[in-house]
Order: structure tokens, then C-alpha cells, then sequence
């Protein structure tokens, strides 16, 4: 069995920096397409980046060239890192992954069957 375990989540002002941490156990992260997604209050959940069992990596427009996923192997951890943070990026990131072997990680979310419980970042503005 999967289990995804988020930490890292907080409070930041606008153009801050943050790092959100997914912990891995059951299976190890070669084995499983990775992806991070978020969910704002009264929107729908949102990818955010992605990467393949091949080691792909895409990310959604709006977070290109700002956040950085990448994986802690030795950890079994997969690490979203976001810089230059905007108070429409508050929202609850959840760690999700999937045994689907893709090109890229797919941004719709029923392509994963297994997800964390989230983590809080708040940007104030």
C-alpha cells in the first residue's frame, strides 16, 4: 500500500520562498509517477507539476520558471520547492501519485490513485 505523507506548508508574504515535502512509503518513487496538485478555497483541484516513472517533468503554465519538483531518492521524498510566491498560490498542496507508466505526469487528478492528506501555504499579499 501507498502512503503519501505531506509537511512543509506555511505562511509567506508575497515574492517569498516556501518548500513542501512528500514522504514516500510502500513503494519506491521510480516505481511511480509523481505529481503535486493544489486546491483553493471554492476551486477545483489544479496540477501543478509532475514527474514521470522515466524522469519527465512538466509543471502548469502558471508556475513555470517559479517552482522547482524534484525528488529526494535517498528519502524516498518528493520535494516541490516554490519561489517568487503570489497570494493566488494559496491554496492546499497534495502530493498524489499513480502506478501509470506516461511520457509526462497527467493533469487529470483520476489518473492517481493515491494521494496525501495536503498541506497549507498561505501567500499574503
Amino acid at each position: 500500500q501507498v502512503q503519501l505523507a505531506e509537511s512543509g506548508g506555511g505562511m509567506v508574504q508575497a515574492g517569498g520562498s516556501l518548500r513542501v515535502s512528500c514522504a514516500v512509503s510502500g513503494r519506491t518513487l521510480t516505481s511511480l509517477l509523481k505529481a503535486w496538485f493544489r486546491q483553493a478555497p471554492g476551486k477545483e483541484r489544479e496540477f501543478v507539476a509532475g514527474i514521470s516513472r522515466s524522469g519527465l517533468i512538466n509543471y502548469v503554465d502558471s508556475v513555470k520558471g517559479r517552482f522547482t519538483i524534484s525528488t529526494d531518492d535517498a528519502k524516498n521524498t518528493v520535494i516541490l520547492q516554490m519561489a517568487s510566491l503570489k497570494p493566488e498560490d494559496t491554496a492546499v498542496y497534495i502530493c498524489a501519485a499513480s502506478l501509470y507508466y506516461t511520457d509526462y505526469a497527467p493533469e487529470k487528478d483520476n489518473m492517481y490513485a493515491y494521494w496525501g492528506q495536503g498541506t497549507q501555504v498561505t501567500v499574503s499579499a
